[in-house]
């Protein structure tokens, strides 16, 4: 399953803000942590925003905020917000040999695999995915973990 650049921004920017919650981030500060082009990111906030994943704050040391669910929030719920996930993203264009019994075969096990990518990424957390970019953290020896339990 290839995510659209839209989808890929928005997780990054979910988690990226859901690492601290109570902090503030600029949408410039993203942008550039992330490489991605300051415009692209804003069309990508405001529609995070009208999901209510996100807030904006305003004013001196505004920026964006996580404000979703992260135990309830899975990465499937945000990809949906920006692509069609599954046959309805499929066009209706018919790709070469597909109605061939070589190609339904294949057909079939490509159906198979984006549908087991669809149920992972339906299964998986913000807060999962915020523990286990914890665990890629450097630690110092005596620090306790950043995140609350």
């Amino acid at each position: 399953m290839k995510l659209q650049r839209a989808s890929r921004i928005a997780l990054y920017a979910v988690l990226e803000l859901a690492t601290e919650p109570e902090r503030q981030i600029t949408a410039a500060a993203i942008a550039d942590r992330y490489g991605v082009s300051i415009n692209h990111l804003a069309k990508v906030m405001r529609d995070l925003g009208r999901a209510g994943l996100v807030e904006s704050v305003r004013g001196a040391g505004g920026g964006f905020r996580f404000c979703g669910n992260a135990r309830r929030t899975t990465l499937m719920d945000v990809i949906q917000l920006f692509e069609a996930v599954g046959s309805e993203g499929r066009g209706a264009s018919r790709e070469p040999g597909e109605r061939t019994e070589v190609g339904a075969a294949l057909h079939q096990v490509l159906d198979e695999i984006d549908a087991i990518a669809q149920a992972t990424l339906r299964s998986i957390t913000i807060d999962t995915m915020l523990k286990l970019i914890d665990r890629h953290r450097p630690h110092d020896a005596g620090a306790a973990n950043s995140r609350p339990g």
